[in-house]
């Protein structure tokens, strides 16, 4: 797992944003958590709680309030907040840049950007954006595939049958995400995958090759990414092993903190793959809903026994 940081160089480049300062850092500096701050109460010369490694934005009211203010407040205003170890203040709506602002930040080194982009629409797209690239990431061997709306990555050891009971699925209308390599991230506690961006939409199949899923089965096919709901574990048949053939009782795998239902399939000679992680997947959905068959059935069979009867 690897917490990254997003160059200054290329957030600028990815948000199109106008360079009006370029600070002495500005080739060094990495955005490192995934939020920003409009720095109204810190005009106010407010700075408890203030957290410098967040993005600075001012928007149309703390333009406004400014403007109510003398050339020499204007200035302690913007000294006072590039004091901090600020990564840069952008600002919104393709706002004009104070006399005193451009000074200051020329004064002490620090990046001015400009955006014509409104404060709201801006400080939204940054926050998503942040939120994907700088999650805690792990990549895990296996396949990801959206079924039925439920996100079921496959897993096991290699040549085990995964990217063949991939194709079989695909083949019945369901999405692949990622084949051999999967990147999960952890965004608002949900594991979202994908794929690398140079295996996307490819797959192995031993004794044909790789494959392009898109030119062969059409864009309905892929999907770029998924929500990680399941996963199905293959492992060889081992006759001297339990397997549970109720499921009453959940087990779970640790991802990234984040607890995700496993479930363990015995691969042998016969046994239709595909079909079984369909029905993982809608069982699983079902579980989420409150319906457990398992514990039904047991409810079940506690009740006749209590009434007595004896036949089931």
């Amino acid at each position: 797992m690897q917490q990254k940081g997003l160059k200054m160089m290329d957030f600028v480049r990815e948000f199109d944003l106008e360079i009006i300062n370029q600070g002495n850092d500005f080739a060094t500096s990495r955005l490192s958590i995934p939020d920003v701050n409009r720095p109204g109460l810190q005009f106010h010369d407010f700075y408890d709680y203030f957290d410098p490694r967040r993005l600075q934005v001012v928007g149309k009211a703390a333009d406004t309030f400014l403007k109510s203010l003398t050339s020499e407040q204007r200035r302690k205003c913007f000294d006072d907040l590039f004091l901090y170890d600020i990564p840069a203040l952008v600002l919104a709506r393709g706002l004009d840049c104070f006399p005193e602002c451009l000074a200051s930040a020329k004064a002490n080194e620090k990046t001015v950007l400009r955006t014509q982009e409104t404060t709201v629409d801006f400080t939204s797209h940054v926050i998503d954006h942040l939120s994907h690239v700088l999650a805690p990431c792990v990549t895990r061997h296996g396949v990801l595939l959206d079924i039925y709306g439920e996100g079921v990555m496959i897993t096991g050891d290699s040549g085990v049958g995964k990217s063949e009971a991939a194709i079989e699925l695909i083949m019945r209308g369901h999405r692949l995400v990622a084949d051999d390599a999967v990147e999960l991230r952890r965004i608002s506690g949900q594991l979202i995958g994908n794929a690398p961006e140079v295996i996307q939409g490819y797959i192995e199949l031993r004794g044909i090759g790789v494959i392009d899923v898109r030119q062969l089965f059409g864009m309905r096919s892929i999907k770029t990414e998924s929500q990680l709901d399941l996963v199905v574990h293959f492992e060889q048949w081992d006759p001297k092993k339990f397997y549970d053939r109720l499921g009453i009782e959940d087990h779970f795998t640790e991802i990234l903190g984040v607890n995700v239902p496993i479930v363990t399939i015995p691969v042998r000679p016969g046994r239709n793959l595909a079909s079984i992680v369909e029905v993982a997947a809608m069982n699983n959905r079902h579980r989420k809903f409150g319906f457990n068959a398992a514990e039904e059935l047991a409810r079940r069979v506690d009740q006749r026994a209590t009434e007595g009867s004896g036949k089931f």
